[in-house]
């Protein structure tokens, strides 16, 4: 364990080749610390983008509504006959009539309570549960057309695909944003390695007369430069963790965010946020180092 831990604490002189603490170590901290906090907001989006279309793929692409919509006079025989031709056709699991009140319950909502529900033309509504594989949707809504003229067969293709694909687009848009995060911390800390080999260099001067290879040199701004990206990245990985566990869940609606959050393994994931901030911060610490110190060959 020694050894895989060595090259963070390194050598202590090769640590004090950059000064702890200071105006550029606050800010390094705080740029890691923000772009965690975004990162675990993009993980977040993203994995709940995935479980959104998940969903509208599988559960809501085995549903489907039957509407009837007749004169009172023959919308219950309509109704009835339409419920014959749903249980005689396969790939229909189930049935079930959904009364006037339930109906009033689901539109007042969109409406309002002020609006008499009695007074709307509303048609008498079929919830079909069915196996998509199986269900022949072309014959079915033709046998439909013969028994209940009335009968009208949606299965939410119209607006479940656009929500696939725009949940798709979320999580792409999330994955991107990971990426983006990922390149403006290495930026940052490559400014910060160059800042640091500029003002020390009396110091990295020093070191060569005594025999220090850039390999020493190098370690040493970058262990110090990931240190200071690692802790501000767990600070801003709790607060973003934080920030996620108050987020309303699916369960609680009334607001647009609803969903957004973490559920089970999952909030194991933001814990490899500050693990690859420090890798990221490690290798462009390396590489800007190394290019300011051949600038002093």
């Amino acid at each position: 364990m020694s050894g895989r831990l060595g090259w963070l604490r390194g050598d202590p002189i090769a640590l004090r080749v950059v000064p702890p603490g200071g105006w550029s170590a606050a800010t390094l901290g705080l740029l890691a610390g923000v772009l965690a906090f975004f990162a675990v907001l993009a993980l977040a989006l993203t994995l709940a983008a995935g479980r959104l279309a998940a969903a509208w793929e599988g559960e809501a692409g085995e549903t489907a509504t039957l509407q009837v919509f007749a004169g009172e006079e023959v919308i219950e025989a309509q109704a009835r006959a339409a419920l014959d031709v749903l249980r005689q056709t396969p790939g229909v699991r189930s049935v079930r009539m959904v009364d006037l009140a339930e109906q009033e319950k689901l539109l007042e909502p969109w409406l309002g309570p002020e609006v008499p529900m009695e007074s709307l033309p509303l048609p008498l509504l079929i919830e079909v549960a069915t196996d998509p594989e199986v269900l022949d949707v072309a014959a079915l809504e033709a046998q439909l057309a013969e028994a209940a003229p009335g009968a009208v067969y949606d299965d939410h293709t119209a607006w479940r695909l656009p929500l696939v694909e725009t949940a798709g687009r979320v999580g792409r848009f999330g994955l991107a944003s990971l990426v983006l995060l990922a390149l403006a911390l290495g930026a940052g800390v490559a400014l910060a390695a160059e800042r640091a080999v500029a003002v020390n260099a009396a110091a990295i001067r020093t070191l060569r007369l005594v025999g220090a290879e850039d390999g020493f040199i190098a370690g040493g701004f970058a262990r110090r430069l990931v240190l200071r990206a690692g802790a501000g990245a767990v600070v801003g990985t709790a607060a973003g963790m934080v920030l996620v566990a108050l987020l309303p869940q699916g369960s609680e609606p009334g607001f647009f965010l609803a969903g957004i959050g973490l559920t089970g393994w999952q909030w194991l994931l933001p814990l490899l946020v500050p693990v690859a901030a420090a890798g990221v911060a490690w290798g462009a610490a390396r590489a800007a180092t190394r290019r300011g110190l051949r600038r002093w060959s």
